[in-house]
């Protein structure tokens, strides 16, 4: 690939401009999932690499390539949220600039105001003030580099063009699979550049790249159910049922870039009804509007090319495969990063066009970078803590049972039970599937002595879930309690099985082995409960309390 060194001016300018626009959030707390992607104590010795690499499932989603960047950056600042956000700023920043010269590179009018538009939107804050989806922002540097490779390889037809574009584009996909739209999302800039698509030309080249990304793209479909939660009720579409959703879904995510005010990190999960002849409406509309922009495609490919490319890029999140978020919601703003391309370069289009002269143009981009980026500097705000995001998202989506039973929890992990259990309560109301929150509000009952109340509302979650982990260990202490209360030795049995069955779902939990060796301390099965607390011991070494049960046990076995 080559650069004109006067490129490199605007890449210090994007990122101070964002940095200045993501301020909030930048010294901002992690927040939900983010433990999980922050490299945890057994993965960040120089061993945890390889198994970053060679053990699928021993991270959150099998993107080795982004939790290497995760590891490598752990041993750089450690748990230090500022670190990790300023990567994901300076990533985007990156991809803003990239995606400036692959619009220059096309001849795209507008190139640098779609780019502007690409980093200060507000439905890209998800994706940058959240350490998760630094897998968004990872993933767009290798696209867009993959993009430009292969632009230079269109006209160059150099095989280490080539060879630069795949290795990158397979780099894309290791950070996150949904790259695999590359491929189209290229076809749909060729046409539109050159008008056709010859087979020899320009299909048989992509050919490798759709392979690949095909490969890809079942994998993680594949681990998404195998190991990490994609399955269960809430995935048990038809495929009527799926085409309503990803019609709707694409409307949504069209709607939120036109007009991006009151954006929620957790939407309403809609009810998808196939006898409701309104369901077919957003189906038909995109029929009706593909077809309009194909038959003025002679008059301006333009429209249709970014049509295609902004369908192509939600094709991953659209509901046609299975993915975690699905549980909570058919929709995310960070589903989107990779839309917002050519939404922008249709758009900054349209300015150009419509504006009478470059110096209304300038004007019209600053106006519309001033407004975007005042909403995002507020957007990011949200991400200053967990507190303030879950408030934030109940504020816009008062619905939402994640957003009041994770606050909840929050807040009762800090002690504030009265308005934990206004939260929690709230949140059992509202969900009619998950197990979450009657497993936190049993939760909230056993460590107020309530241990009646306790049973029911677990058992209940354990009805909605049975493998629920946290629902069995807290009932076994709600037994284990009730047992000493009325000394029946049935609660201590009861207890001890309840427990057993919690370990089976969750082996490695040390919080379970102690309290296990509490009932059967209790039990007078001295042997088994020493077992317990040395296991509790072996995988948290400085467990206080299993140390404690342990001391005690042994002085009563002297």
């Amino acid at each position: 690939m080559s650069w004109d060194r006067r490129d490199w001016r605007l890449l210090p300018v994007a990122l101070i401009a964002l940095l200045l626009t993501y301020a909030p959030a930048l010294r901002g707390t992690p927040v939900w999932d983010d433990a999980g992607h922050i490299t945890r104590a057994d993965l960040q010795p120089v061993e945890g690499l390889r198994r970053i690499w060679t053990e699928p499932g021993v991270t959150q989603q099998y993107y080795p390539l982004l939790h290497s960047a995760f590891w490598l950056e752990h041993r750089l600042w450690g748990d230090a949220p500022v670190g990790y956000h300023a990567t994901n700023v300076a990533l985007h920043a990156i991809s803003a600039w990239l995606l400036w010269l692959v619009l220059k590179r096309l001849g795209a009018p507008g190139a640098l105001l779609a780019a502007v538009i690409f980093a200060l939107h507000p439905v890209q804050a998800e994706s940058v003030a959240w350490i998760t989806e630094q897998k968004n922002t990872l993933s767009g540097v290798f696209f867009l580099l993959s993009a430009l490779a292969y632009l230079e390889f269109d006209e160059s037809r150099r095989r280490l063009d080539y060879a630069a574009a795949l290795g990158l584009f397979a780099a894309a996909l290791l950070s996150k699979s949904v790259t695999a739209v590359l491929p189209a999302m290229l076809a749909a800039a060729i046409w539109w550049k050159r008008g056709r698509l010859l087979v020899r030309r320009d299909i048989a080249p992509l050919l490798p790249f759709t392979a690949v990304a095909a490969a890809s793209g079942a994998a993680t479909a594949w681990m998404e159910q195998a190991f990490f939660g994609a399955s269960g009720a809430e995935f048990t579409l038809t495929p009527l049922e799926r085409v309503l959703v990803a019609a709707r879904a694409t409307w949504f995510y069209a709607g939120t870039l036109i007009w991006p005010w009151r954006l929620s990190f957790n939407y309403p999960r809609w009810h998808v009804a196939i006898t409701r002849p309104l369901e077919y409406v957003p189906l038909v509309a995109i029929v009706v509007v593909t077809v309009a922009l194909w038959m003025m495609r002679r008059v301006s490919r333009g429209p249709l090319a970014a049509w295609l490319a902004f369908g192509f890029a939600l094709a991953p999140a659209l509901g046609f495969v299975n993915v975690y978020p699905f549980r909570y919601s058919f929709v995310a703003d960070h589903f989107a990063y990779l839309a917002v391309m050519p939404f922008a370069a249709a758009f900054a289009a349209a300015v150009v066009r419509v504006a009478p002269g470059r110096r209304s143009a300038t004007m019209a981009g600053a106006v519309i970078a001033v407004a975007l980026g005042s909403l995002t500097f507020a957007e990011s705000r949200s991400f200053q803590s967990e507190e303030a995001l879950y408030r934030t998202t109940i504020e816009r989506n008062p619905g939402s049972w994640f957003a009041h039973n994770n606050l909840g929890r929050l807040l009762l992990d800090r002690g504030d039970k009265e308005e934990a259990r206004q939260q929690l309560v709230e949140a059992a109301r509202l969900e009619n599937v998950h197990a979450e929150p009657f497993a936190n509000l049993g939760l909230l009952y056993v460590r107020e002595g309530q241990n009646v109340e306790a049973i029911d509302v677990l058992r209940e979650a354990l009805r909605r879930d049975p493998s629920n982990a946290a629902a069995k260990a807290n009932l076994a202490r709600a037994e284990f309690a009730m047992g000493n209360d009325l000394q029946a030795s049935r609660r201590i049995d009861a207890a001890i099985v309840h427990y057993r069955a919690a370990l089976e779902v969750a082996p490695e939990d040390p919080a379970i082995h102690n309290n296990l060796g509490g009932a059967l301390g209790v039990a007078g099965r001295f042997r088994e409960a020493e077992a317990e607390f040395e296991t509790a011991l072996r995988l948290a070494p400085g467990y206080r309390e299993a140390q404690d049960n342990l001391r005690r046990l042994r002085a009563i076995q002297r």
